[in-house]
């Protein structure tokens, strides 16, 4: 699009994080514009999980997360032997689920990036219902083969979107946030933005 940058139209089919099973097909345009700022994306899928079989897998790793006798607090998700303590599997998928939001922000036409490994993570006890953890992530950047630190801090309410509030070491920017301005689950995402931490 002149003056604008470039317009990509994808189709492609979406899998449950965890058991692998297909899980919805999409349609979407991006749009990279020529300044640096994050694509613009508009995305339309149709579902073939079951929304309430959604919802009552994010109430049960929600309870599990909730009912811990003492904060959560680990290192190293994976482990140098790409192992993770079954304990530590709900918060590795929240980690999945709100570094999306980064990379998403992050990518570029010629950058992208996947979550590598959970550096370390600490859970906030928290007087409301919302269950919320501080993160360092590292992010693989492609093709520069760089590993990307980033601090991260998700709150998060089943039935409400994920809110995820980050900073790269690799930028000279403030604060970002990347947050969920629609109902959804901790696997599905959307984006807005908010206030710094």
């Amino acid at each position: 699009i002149p003056d604008s940058g470039h317009k990509y139209y994808l189709q492609f089919t979406t899998e449950d994080y965890k058991t692998g099973e297909n899980a919805g097909s999409c349609l979407a345009t991006v749009l990279y514009p020529r300044t640096k700022s994050p694509p613009v994306v508009n995305i339309k899928c149709t579902r073939t999980k079951d929304q309430k079989q959604s919802q009552e897998e994010d109430n049960r790793l929600y309870q599990k997360i909730r009912h811990q006798t003492k904060p959560i607090i680990g290192n190293n998700i994976p482990d140098s032997y790409g192992n993770i303590e079954p304990a530590l599997e709900p918060v590795w998928a929240l980690a999945v689920a709100g570094s999306s939001y980064i990379m998403w922000e992050k990518s570029t036409e010629n950058l992208g990036y996947f979550m590598a490994q959970v550096k370390s993570v600490k859970q906030w006890i928290r007087k409301d219902d919302f269950i919320e953890f501080d993160y360092t992530v590292l992010l693989h950047e492609i093709p520069t083969q760089d590993i990307i630190p980033c601090h991260m801090r998700l709150t998060w309410l089943p039935g409400r979107p994920l809110k995820v509030k980050y900073f790269c070491a690799s930028e000279n920017e403030g604060l970002e946030d990347g947050s969920g301005m629609e109902s959804g689950s901790a696997a599905e995402m959307s984006h807005e933005r908010g206030a710094n931490f």
